[in-house]
């Protein structure tokens, strides 16, 4: 395993563990047509945990890989709902600047997810 692969494991179980820990900083940036944000931020946290942990282990490295994927085009519509909300609250240009940032970086994390699943991480017909 590289400590690449090592790196992203820890981006994802941390990421997910500040889910759980602290849902109060996503419920304002769910999209509004969404159900159950609460609950959805449970999941995606739990999500990310357990993918990240697949990701250290050659056996589920490539299942949790996919799902990762999957989570992050998912998640996507909050990234842009984030950048709305705040533009809409007039956070400073800096702070827009990385808003603006992240919307790319989520296809840098899907790559990388990717990657580190391996070259044959597909969802098999």
């Amino acid at each position: 395993m590289t400590a690449g692969a090592v790196i992203l494991a820890s981006i994802f179980i941390f990421g997910g563990g500040v889910h759980l820990v602290r849902p109060e900083i996503y419920r304002p940036v769910m999209p509004g047509w969404l159900p159950a944000h609460d609950a959805l931020i449970f999941v995606s946290g739990v999500a990310e945990i357990l993918g990240g942990v697949g990701l250290l282990a050659r056996r589920t490295r490539r299942a949790a890989a996919i799902g990762l994927i999957l989570l992050l085009v998912a998640v996507f519509p909050a990234n842009i709902e984030m950048l709305r909300v705040y533009q809409a609250r007039g956070v400073s240009w800096w702070a827009e600047a990385l808003l603006w940032f992240r919307l790319p970086l989520q296809a840098v994390l899907i790559w990388w997810t990717w990657r580190v699943g391996g070259k044959k991480c597909r969802i098999q017909n």
